[in-house]
């Protein structure tokens, strides 16, 4: 499989499943410490950087933007995402979700800080994730299962992506952004580095 052909490729085993679990315990604790602050009125709800059940993607779904951990985890898998895709990329941004029963992800295209994205399964039930690899909408589409620590790494802008119904519990996936390099390529997802909150993005 190419990627510069097919604009995806599954790579398998990219973490060990010791380290996955240990991201996927961590993932738990911080769903549940964000629930609590959240249910006893110590965090503000429109506060976003201990992550949110208000991502309107996949709605009452504990979700994160720039976890300290999944932004190492960005930069750490950047030299295999490079090795992979044959490109010389920029780092963008992490975004982590904790999917529950019931869940939909809808067929879609991401925005352009996301167009070599790769989906990394950190653990729980699983769930396949289905892609498009023609470009043309309203195909079918191609099943993939990912194990944890498997990543399926995949052209965001072009391929529309999605998943059905879940039939499980719990479900745990950390998304890694890149651009590639060049004249009106984005970096940090606008922001002044890696690890910041989304309200720091475009600021001067």
């Amino acid at each position: 499989m190419s990627f510069k052909k097919d604009k995806y490729k599954i790579v398998r085993q990219v973490l060990d499943k010791k380290f996955c679990k240990f991201l996927f315990d961590y993932f738990l604790n911080r769903r549940y410490l964000t629930y609590v602050l959240l249910n006893n009125r110590y965090l503000n709800p429109n506060e976003t950087m201990f992550g949110t059940f208000g991502d309107p993607q996949v709605p009452q779904t504990f979700s994160i933007y720039s976890d300290t951990a999944f932004e190492t985890l960005l930069q750490d898998i950047k030299p295999v995402m490079e090795k992979e895709t044959q490109m010389k990329l920029y780092s963008n941004y992490s975004y982590a979700r904790i999917y529950k029963k019931g869940d939909v992800l809808n067929r879609h295209k991401d925005r352009m800080a996301c167009d070599i994205s790769t989906t990394l399964n950190l653990g729980g039930d699983p769930w396949p994730i289905y892609l498009d690899p023609t470009g043309k909408k309203g195909k079918k589409g191609i099943k993939v299962d990912l194990e944890p620590g498997d990543m399926l790494i995949y052209k965001g802008c072009e391929l529309e992506h999605w998943r059905e119904s879940f039939k499980g519990n719990d479900c745990a996936q950390v998304f890694l952004h890149y651009n590639k390099k060049g004249k009106n390529a984005v970096k940090f997802d606008s922001r002044p580095m890696l690890g910041l909150p989304v309200y720091f993005k475009a600021k001067k």
